[in-house]
């Protein structure tokens, strides 16, 4: 069997007990910048298990457009509280070290942001052209994102005939948003290990398989682009349950979305993952592509997205300062560990960590 069958085998075996179901109604997802949106997100790390490091990262991510940072403060128990950065991506932490024999650690975080809706037409507009250091970051390979053979194989046929990076971009979208599914099974928000999907034709995982996916495909053919992680923190102003935080629990609300660098419009949204998750997701759920909630999100996620999620940093392969651990393939949640190793950062309750976010209205 070649690649091309496996991945429509793949693509196939996925799409096993997805009942197609059409809504009548039409519906609106369409993201426009109309003033800035405050939120207060709280982050409370009690670690389990004898831990003695933790690291937590903060929403200080900073991008004129779209996010701007606020206060970050802190509190507990900690012989050692700082906030520090990754030295390649500039991804920002606070790193939380507690005497061996401290009892019950705690460390609460509080940090302020705002942030507000995105809409760009990609390609047109005025961007600052886009630095050497910059594209050449945003163009390397990391250890799971490769930029040669099966990825750029794959993304070179999805291309072809393109001319501009314009088409490109929205050629490597649209085959992601057809040829992919989310994983309900998936842990956390996936790993991103973009060479064994496609290599086993299982093309399926959760944001962080499925945009990095967009972004390996794009680097490969020489479209500068990002994942950028975060986390949702109030429920989508367009009624779509998919696309928004359920509470103001927002503990497991993390997402991975992407971003592709075109002349003109600059660092310009992009989001697939979150397609397929309408597809998945959106009452009454297994929804149709056809269906109008698809389209409208299939539509409004190329070139735009709603400001209430906030972003962490955009760091692949990122070592934990004072970790005695392995690089991790990027921070998003809470980490910590004791004498044998890391927690485990997908399961909060036995870690243990809760988020919670709330929007300022006054």
């Amino acid at each position: 069997m070649n690649r091309r069958d496996i991945l429509k085998a793949g693509v196939a075996a996925g799409a096993i007990g997805l009942a197609p179901r059409l809504a009548s109604a039409q519906a609106t997802y369409a993201p426009t910048p109309k003033g800035w949106r405050t939120y207060v997100l709280v982050a409370r790390i009690e670690p389990a298990a004898g831990a003695t490091r933790a690291w937590i990262p903060l929403p200080t991510f900073d991008a004129a457009d779209w996010q701007r940072a606020g206060n970050v403060t802190w509190t507990g128990n900690a012989k050692l509280a700082e906030r520090v950065k990754d030295p390649k991506y500039g991804a920002e932490m606070l790193r939380v070290e507690w005497a061996a024999d401290q009892q019950s650690p705690v460390v609460e975080v509080t940090a302020q942001v705002q942030a507000q809706d995105r809409a760009l037409v990609p390609g047109q507009g005025n961007a600052a052209p886009l630095s050497d250091v910059e594209r050449k970051l945003n163009l390397a390979a990391t250890e799971l994102l490769p930029t040669d053979g099966l990825v750029k194989e794959t993304a070179e046929d999805i291309v072809k005939g393109k001319k501009d990076d314009v088409a490109k971009a929205r050629a490597l979208y649209e085959w992601v948003v057809e040829n992919t599914f989310r994983n309900p099974k998936t842990l956390g928000c996936g790993v991103g290990d973009i060479t064994t999907m496609i290599r086993t034709g299982n093309l399926n995982g959760k944001c962080a398989d499925l945009n990095a996916l967009f972004v390996g495909l794009a680097r490969s053919v020489g479209l500068p682009a990002r994942d950028v992680y975060g986390i949702r923190v109030v429920p989508s102003q367009f009624g779509f349950k998919a696309l928004g935080a359920g509470s103001e629990n927002v503990t497991k609300a993390q997402h991975c979305r992407a971003e592709v660098w075109l002349s003109g419009s600059g660092w310009t949204p992009v989001d697939p993952a979150d397609v397929r998750k309408v597809v998945l997701e959106e009452p009454p759920g297994n929804l149709a592509m056809a269906d109008p909630k698809v389209l409208a999100a299939r539509k409004a996620l190329f070139g735009s997205w709603e400001g209430n999620w906030v972003a962490f940093n955009t760091a692949h392969d990122v070592k934990l300062p004072g970790s005695k651990e392995a690089a991790i393939p990027f921070l998003m949640y809470p980490q910590a560990e004791n004498k044998s190793g890391f927690l485990d950062s997908l399961d909060p309750d036995k870690f243990k960590y809760r988020i919670t976010a709330r929007e300022l209205t006054s």
